[in-house]
């Protein structure tokens, strides 16, 4: 089904491929098959390709993927690349958002007595006490005002509304809490939805196509006569337009003053994940286009003269600056739900934006999706839900995960059998260090308590590239690099073991292997019974001018799999052997190896030892809670807690 649909796409753009008028041509079709309750494939242009059954049911999620591929070309990107927020996600984000506030304001409304539970000697009694409690008290009477009849706390925002998926889904959530209302009732409180809407976003034609969703979606629910004037149950279509016009706007987020007056209540959004370097990539000045966004952002100012944005640290990524922004934009005690990527959650560039969360709002809860696969068609990363009520206090943090597409419920947020795990401040910031990272947590509940222990046992020990450890004398510190080889950079120098050429071995992440749980370092000019086709056999010598070290190192196999059984895999490497950019390997003071070769007998013997303690059970199950991606960073390694063998008292005398 996916295929047809990737398939679909692709012969959509032979037939018509100007993106813009796809979009438009979509929602002709989508407002046609409205008005006359006939599937949308009877109205497409002829000259389209048949639509596949699974995009005819959800003209929507075809609206938001066609929208996505004209946005990732317009960047420079491959329209094969893009993806599209899916539907039962933010359906489950709302449910979660709007229900609890439901059952929030049930639980601490006014006690009534049921009539029909007690005698009839006591019911004057009760009628008494139920009129006695049902008076508005004036907070009740501001929250009704602050929220519609259907549950929906107003001001609504989306900073970066896209095609309109979160509004649309919104008036899902409304029409259905008013089934049971008077036609007026949900004319009046449909009126009071959409003028309290505030939704933007820096394209033309995502507004566009927003103002037309919505007033599809409207109109599908009811609630707004697509070819009239309405009635008193329903909205007309001209004044429907003109406040969708007011309330869904052009404007950049990040840089402009937001446009209404009134701060938002609720902000839900997934805001573009894409770097600042990534921008403009099809642009003939896309360079200077960058540079100038770069610094346009760095010295944004806010209202008080306040640089806008403390959380442009490293290759910024636009999802921070959104998140940070709509901290900003929200009144004191609303609420922030934003999808973004899991790597925010661990990685060292975003400590500043995690400190935010923590420090100056409540961090409430998490839900982290590390497979996105099922859940989020089209990326390759995991993505994380976060729940923040602005300028709170955080004192505990609740992180749903792992979870997956079973954990998804549309009417009600996540399963309540889901994983989750309590991060209490103190403990927490102790694990951390106060940079208020959220570990990698496996499903099983055996597992889970080994990470738990491991976190607690080495949280507290000095780093690998601290001065403090104990391997370090003095002021030396061990330092993490990278593989001297550039492998796409230099290919020319890179060939097969046994082509005939002359060189030297080369040693790239392949070539670091598990066998019986213990890591080895499988390359052809070291072991002669590797198969003449295996994977180590290629891309393994290298010829071009960097010549090997000339002595060994300890490595470590830099980019791993996510089904490997192990995160980190360290091994001692030859002397006369050159290491690739997916390797990475300690550089170790001089009085550091001293003093492993008299203790070992040797360098290469005082290495093996040192790799022993390196692979240890603990490390790499603190490793894989803490890793940002499946990338192993620099900073990550030098990072690791190392303490000090037992029964062993090396450097210390």
């Amino acid at each position: 089904m996916a295929s047809d649909a990737s398939g679909w796409y692709a012969r959509l753009d032979q037939e018509c491929p100007d993106r813009i008028e796809q979009i438009r041509l979509w929602l002709d079709s989508w407002e046609q098959s409205t008005k006359s309750n006939a599937p949308i494939a009877a109205y497409l242009p002829r000259k389209w390709p048949t639509l596949p059954a699974g995009l005819l049911y959800d003209p929507g999620a075809v609206l938001d993927r066609l929208l996505s591929r004209h946005e990732a070309v317009s960047d420079g990107r491959s329209p094969r690349g893009a993806f599209s927020t899916p539907r039962r996600l933010i359906q489950a984000v709302l449910a979660d958002e709007i229900g609890q506030r439901s059952k929030k304001k049930t639980k601490e409304g006014a006690v009534t007595l049921s009539l029909s539970a007690i005698p009839p000697g006591f019911r004057d009694y009760a009628a008494k006490f139920n009129d006695n409690n049902s008076g508005s008290s004036e907070d009740d009477e501001e929250e009704a005002e602050a929220s519609t009849k259907s549950g929906v706390p107003l001001p609504f925002a989306d900073p970066s509304c896209g095609a309109g998926l979160v509004a649309s889904q919104i008036i899902r959530i409304h029409s259905q809490g008013l089934e049971n209302e008077h036609s007026s009732i949900k004319c009046s409180d449909t009126l009071k939805l959409i003028e309290g809407m505030q939704l933007l976003d820096s394209s033309e034609i995502a507004v566009e196509a927003a103002r037309r969703r919505i007033l599809i979606t409207l109109g599908r629910a009811g609630l707004v006569d697509l070819e009239g004037e309405g009635d008193e149950g329903t909205i007309g279509r001209n004044e429907a337009e003109m406040i969708l016009e007011s309330n869904i706007r052009v404007g950049d987020s990040l840089l402009d003053e937001w446009p209404w007056n009134e701060s938002p209540l609720l902000i839900v959004s997934r805001p573009p994940w894409i770097r600042i370097k990534d921008r403009f990539r099809g642009h003939e000045d896309g360079s200077r286009l960058r540079k100038e966004l770069s610094g346009r952002l760095r010295n944004a100012l806010d209202s008080e003269g306040e640089l806008r944005f403390s959380a442009l640290k490293g290759n910024v990524n636009l999802y921070r600056l959104f998140l940070e922004r709509s901290l900003q934009l929200v009144s004191d005690g609303g609420r922030v739900r934003m999808v973004v990527p899991d790597s925010l959650l661990r990685e060292k560039s975003s400590i500043p934006l995690r400190k935010l969360l923590v420090e100056e709002n409540e961090w409430g809860s998490t839900w982290c999706f590390p497979d996105p696969h099922r859940v989020f068609p089209g990326i390759s990363q995991g993505f994380a839900v976060l729940g923040v009520t602005v300028n709170g206090s955080t004192d505990v943090m609740m992180s749903f995960g792992p979870l997956g597409a079973d954990s998804v419920m549309p009417d009600m947020g996540v399963s309540k059998t889901s994983p989750f795990l309590e991060l209490e401040r103190g403990p927490w910031s102790s694990w951390t260090d106060a940079t208020w990272a959220v570990p990698r947590m496996p499903s099983d509940e055996f597992d889970r308590e080994r990470v738990l222990d491991a976190i607690d046992r080495l949280s507290d020990q000095p780093r690998l590239s601290e001065d403090s450890n104990w391997l370090c004398t003095g002021s030396e510190t061990i330092r993490v690099r990278v593989g001297e080889i550039d492998q796409s950079g230099s290919s020319s120098n890179i060939s097969n073991w046994g082509d005939g050429d002359e060189g030297v071995p080369f040693i790239r992440s392949a070539h670091f292997c598990l066998e019986d749980d213990e890591v080895v370092v499988r390359h052809p000019a070291y072991d002669s019974e590797i198969p003449s086709g295996a994977i180590q056999r290629s891309h393994s010598m290298w010829s071009g001018e960097t010549k090997p070290k000339g002595f060994p190192r300890v490595a470590c196999q830099a980019i791993l799999n996510s089904a490997n059984e192990r995160r980190l895999r360290w091994a001692v490497v030859p002397g006369d052997c050159v290491l690739g950019n997916s390797v990475n390997f300690l550089e170790i003071p001089e009085g550091v190896i001293v003093v492993l070769e008299e203790e070992e007998g040797g360098l290469e013997e005082g290495l093996e030892w040192l790799c022993d303690q390196l692979n240890g059970v603990d490390l790499d199950l603190w490793s894989r809670a803490w890793g940002a991606n499946s990338n192993v960073n620099n900073y990550e390694i030098e990072s690791l807690p190392f303490p000090m063998p037992s029964g062993r008292h090396l450097l210390s005398e």
